[in-house]
């Protein structure tokens, strides 16, 4: 929490001072929103990594923060995984190369707050975040998420899967991709943990998704091509497996350019994750890393995410609100039953992303 008394940041002479702009966990603490909104203008840039404009709309939101504040969004290896965000902000401590704001993966935010990497800041929004969904210490807090599903081209597949169970089938030989590597990509992970579920694992359990790719690679239907919207136009990838907001995203991008892309969310497999917001704890560009942040959890940023067909975390709260896009809600994938019911803790993430880390080369290899 805010801490009340501290105002080195309250006055304007010190907002948008570099130290004193660091240092600020609040907007009341910079003096308030007008008072962001002047020195993140001042500041002119903000420093993004690994933020594909096709990835749940980020090039509509980045394009409207743009033009909203005139401020320039610098995005650096947007094709990038989150371990690379990680690895960029270790590498450039001090530096004003350095990224002023990541986006990864859960597991991938609570390492990085336990490295020290990070600032703590309360967005606006920061009461209205489920607790489950953020850092008490407000160093991260989740943004948007969605549920791993099969995506399939229905014009070079007979038969698009729809289960785990079913990509084993010979039929698909050398269609199976992901989007990265799941030691390094949050998406990859994801579908790990997934077929875990699928196979009788659990939130504590992920071996069974080792196993599972194991076995897909030994039948000769994993294809070890890095799934994207290149390789899906080329052929190269005619069943991906990733978020649903990714491939509901890319039946609308190939809708008429011959690529018939039909999404399901597994039934044996349910899983559901976000990915987190973080300041760096020595951005570059502190107004502008605080101001960006305000924008993603305002109702325009969430509807923004919404409507690239992802799960905005103040979904629930806008829709009380009656600020929730309902025209775009409408449009999400059907999860099967009620949906992934609970989400795993961080204590469970963190032994998933070891095990995944220590078995997952094995598991594919040869």
């Amino acid at each position: 929490m805010a801490a009340v008394g501290l105002t080195a940041c309250s006055s304007s002479s010190s907002a948008g001072d570099g130290d004193g702009s660091r240092a600020a966990t609040s907007a009341e603490e910079f003096g308030g929103m007008d008072a962001l909104v002047s020195a993140a203008k001042k500041e002119g840039k903000l420093n993004a990594i690994a933020l594909p404009r096709d990835w749940a709309n980020y090039g509509e939101i980045i394009d409207t923060f743009e033009k909203k504040y005139g401020i320039k969004v610098e995005v650096e290896n947007p094709d990038g995984s989150s371990q690379d965000e990680i690895s960029a902000v270790t590498s450039r401590k001090g530096q004003d190369r350095s990224p002023d704001v990541i986006d990864v993966g859960s597991a991938f935010a609570m390492s990085a707050a336990e490295q020290n990497l990070l600032a703590p800041y309360q967005v606006s929004a920061f009461d209205q975040i489920p607790k489950t969904q953020k850092d008490p210490q407000a160093r991260w807090y989740n943004d948007f998420g969605g549920y791993i599903s099969i995506g399939c081209d229905a014009a070079r597949v007979k038969k698009c899967p729809k289960t785990f169970a079913e990509l084993l089938d010979p039929q698909y030989k050398g269609q199976v991709a992901l989007t990265g590597n799941p030691t390094k990509s949050a998406s990859a992970f994801g579908a790990v943990y997934a077929s875990a579920l699928a196979g009788k694992g659990s939130y504590d359990n992920v071996k069974p998704g080792l196993d599972f790719f194991a076995r897909l690679k030994k039948a000769g239907n994993f294809n070890p091509v890095e799934s994207s919207p290149a390789t899906i136009q080329k052929g190269e990838t005619p069943i991906s497996i990733t978020w649903d907001y990714l491939n509901a995203g890319y039946a609308d991008q190939f809708r008429g350019k011959g690529v018939d892309w039909k999404v399901s969310i597994p039934v044996d497999g349910v899983y559901a994750s976000y990915y987190s917001q973080a300041i760096v704890k020595w951005a570059p560009h502190p107004a502008a890393a605080r101001l960006w942040q305000e924008f993603l959890y305002s109702p325009e940023g969430q509807n923004l995410w919404l409507k690239g067909y992802s799960r905005p975390v103040l979904m629930p709260s806008m829709k009380q609100a009656g600020t929730l896009d309902t025209a775009s809600a409408a449009k999400l994938p059907p999860v099967p039953g009620n949906g992934a019911g609970a989400f795993p803790t961080e204590g469970q993430i963190s032994k998933a992303k070891q095990d995944v880390a220590q078995g997952w080369t094995q598991a594919v290899a040869g």
